[in-house]
């Protein structure tokens, strides 16, 4: 992939950046893993580098109810709306529908907001078809369910997007860098032999949902789908020594016509809801490996939609998903971060991690201080068991 300089211009963008003016309102409420500044902080520090064009960016666009009911039932989708018409959500569909409650709360605009990140990916699903990649930070909700919301996911704007190139006739691959195990995405396609989803996450012996997402999964689900549950504490070496031993094969065995990459960031070690212990240029080098192996479209760009998901803690974010874009949109950005970007990340309400060594070095730089370390043996014991796996080994 070519680079360019933080803040030149493509004369034909490879990358679209989808934006909205409503990310920077707030939402989940006042004590929620969510109420924090995420898109619009990551934007910020994106613009502030100087790295994103009036050329490469569209605003976001509200789903329409029939794109949205590609996936999510009619019922649900109406409770949504009437929601937000009233002010408030019943008993009934607090019971149902798993809305209004602390996971996934009630807000201002609350059927707005998802269903304009929803109608982005939809967008950035596209996009992808006419020949570029596309970045939708504000989607990735990957829990959500047909008919109920679920893990702070109120639509799951990753099938729609991925039903949106399906429609195309496109072999899709999905793949779930977020530190929780893509369950949603990987539930809708198991009967589809023409997606494969790929999840590295936390083992749900741990961590939520707390079930499914085993390695054993493959098979049972007919070899749609490949799950990686990551030992606690999981570093770069291992992240990457486990990617890249299942990355090939599946290229080679599945043979995508586009990916759709879930880009989120809490599995970066100061996550506050992550338990990996894996660093912002570690996380960038598996999304790069991505982009360079990628199937590519008649332009010659790589097919391509990346979104957000996951991440709570706003500084982290903003850092790795500037990375991520600069990576989309071939620019080589400068590890020290720009002042005024520092002051955005400074100007946050955030002191979770205040006392902790890397806290000053996130308003210096976009990257982390690594310290190697070795290899462990659950490790090397679970990459063993991937490369016997039926599915990879016949892959390759």
């Amino acid at each position: 992939m070519s680079v360019m300089k933080s803040g030149t211009q493509h004369p034909t963008p490879k990358a679209i950046y989808i934006g909205g003016s409503n990310y920077r309102r707030r939402a989940y409420g006042d004590n929620h893993p969510l109420s924090i500044p995420r898109v619009s902080l990551a934007t910020e520090l994106i613009q502030a580098y100087g790295a994103l064009q009036p050329s490469e960016c569209v605003q976001a666009r509200k789903a329409a109810d029939f794109e949205l009911e590609w996936f999510h039932t009619p019922e649900f989708v109406s409770a949504f709306k009437r929601a937000e018409a009233l002010g408030r959500v019943s008993q009934a569909v607090r019971e149902r529908h798993r809305l209004g409650t602390l996971e996934n709360p009630y807000f201002e605009q609350f059927f707005t907001i998802p269903a304009t990140a929803t109608g982005a990916s939809i967008q950035a699903a596209e996009i992808v078809l006419s020949g570029k990649m596309a970045f939708n930070p504000a989607g990735g909700m990957h829990h959500a369910k047909p008919d109920q919301a679920q893990g702070f996911c109120y639509f799951n704007d990753l099938v729609l997007a991925i039903l949106r190139l399906r429609r195309e006739g496109l072999r899709v691959l999905y793949v779930d860098l977020d530190a929780h195990h893509g369950d949603g995405v990987e539930a809708a396609f198991k009967q589809d032999e023409h997606v494969f989803t790929l999840s590295l996450h936390m083992d749900t012996a741990y961590a939520y949902p707390f079930s499914g997402g085993a390695l054993s999964d493959t098979v049972a689900a007919g070899n749609t789908c490949l799950n990686i549950p990551l030992p606690h504490g999981t570093h770069d070496a291992e992240y990457r020594l486990l990617f890249e031993t299942v990355w090939q094969p599946i290229l080679a065995g599945f043979k995508p016509d586009a990916i759709v990459l879930q880009a989120g960031t809490d599995v970066i070690f100061a996550d506050p809801l992550g338990k990996l212990n894996i660093s912002t240029q570690g996380f960038l080098s598996v999304v790069q490996a991505i982009i360079a192996s990628a199937p590519r479209g008649a332009e010659g760009n790589p097919r391509l939609l990346v979104t957000g998901g996951g991440g709570y803690h706003p500084l982290v974010l903003a850092r790795a998903w500037t990375g991520v874009w600069a990576l989309l949109s071939g620019r080589e950005l400068p590890e020290a971060l720009p002042e005024s970007g520092a002051a955005a990340l400074r100007a946050v309400n955030w002191d979770l991690d205040e006392d902790e060594s890397h806290y000053a070095q996130l308003f210096r730089s976009r990257l982390d201080v690594v310290q190697e370390a070795p290899v462990r043996a659950e490790v090397l014991h679970l990459n063993q068991l991937l490369q016997l796996h039926p599915f990879l080994s016949e892959s390759s």
